[in-house]
């Protein structure tokens, strides 16, 4: 026990608004279509909100052949290949697109470009579904880059029309470390118009980075698969915090508020709230004796659903 131990909450925290209208979408395909609503990929790197969604009747497919004919697909927040797009079309399955619309604007901005004659240079995690629906609007011209050392080995076909892109959901400090060397050797490529980086993890990450300084120990709640949940981790590592990633509240050890004072606590954007507030029980029974909320950025932004979705309207 750690008598005395204070929690301070990160304000933002948890879900945003692209994660909100995804789950939204399944919850609403399932009550107007009923059960099984079928969702490509994990429809949020979330494994609470996933296995609740497949309680109510969703089924999570990585291949568009285990989904029956005639079926309702959704394709998840992460977008996906034009080449899915086209068979999922071409299969005749009634579909939405939960695709986060920050993923969906680099899709439209990649597409644009690629007519105008640009070649590509995307920051992102090689196999990430993100990355993969984003390098997948294209058949050819886009190189991926992880880190620093990449850049000197890129070999674009030709120099003059180059672009930079970056996953929505990276470290911001880590994309513009790389973004810099990307235009140190390629000083004529063209950024984004606003950064990629999508405002929630921007957000996020600023929160960390104030709240770290601040407290002995930071917890993020967060699935293993979440790349925004890993940067937050990693951020506050990277701050001299010592700091701990729990998909669950069972993963949650006693020794480590052993000698802490102060806790700080957040969560990625794909990590529902009920998952913080039994974070925040565990570590009352643990010694916490009260909690703080930061001053932050309130987030109002909301995205609109797809067409079809209204419970009112006449199914087709």
């Amino acid at each position: 026990m750690n008598a005395g131990l204070e929690i301070l909450l990160a304000e933002p925290r948890g879900f945003c608004a692209g994660v909100d209208r995804a789950i939204e979408i399944v919850e609403r395909a399932l009550a107007k279509f009923g059960a099984p609503i079928y969702v490509r990929h994990e429809i949020v790197h979330n494994t609470y909100v996933v296995n609740d969604l497949k309680a109510k009747g969703a089924i999570f497919i990585e291949e568009l052949d285990d989904v029956p004919a005639g079926a309702t697909l959704i394709f998840s927040a992460h977008g996906v290949s034009r080449a899915v797009q086209e068979e999922a079309a071409a299969r005749g399955f009634r579909i939405f697109d939960a695709t986060c619309p920050l993923v969906t604007k680099v899709h439209v901005e990649v597409a644009k470009l690629r007519r105008e004659g640009f070649e590509f240079i995307m920051i992102g995690h090689k196999g990430h579904p993100e990355v993969e629906g984003t390098m997948g609007q294209l058949d050819d011209g886009i190189h991926l880059v992880e880190e620093v050392a990449d850049v000197a080995l890129l070999r674009p076909g030709q120099l003059e029309r180059l672009a930079l892109v970056t996953q929505t959901t990276l470290s911001v400090d880590d994309a513009a470390e790389i973004a810099a060397a990307v235009k140190a050797r390629f000083p004529a490529v063209r950024e984004p118009k606003q950064q990629d980086i999508c405002y929630a993890t921007q957000n996020r990450q600023d929160a960390v980075k104030i709240m770290s300084p601040q407290v002995d120990l930071v917890i993020v709640v967060g699935s293993p698969t979440s790349s925004n949940s890993n940067r937050l981790a990693e951020l506050a590592r990277k701050l001299g915090t010592a700091s701990y990633m729990v998909d669950s509240v069972e993963e949650i050890q006693a020794h480590w508020f052993e000698g802490r004072q102060r806790v700080g606590l957040t969560a990625g954007a794909s990590a529902p709230e009920i998952l913080v507030n039994r974070v925040m029980e565990r570590v009352k029974e643990l010694g916490a004796v009260s909690v703080r909320k930061m001053k932050g950025i309130e987030e109002t932004i909301k995205f609109p659903l797809p067409k079809g979705l209204k419970l009112s309207e006449q199914q087709p």
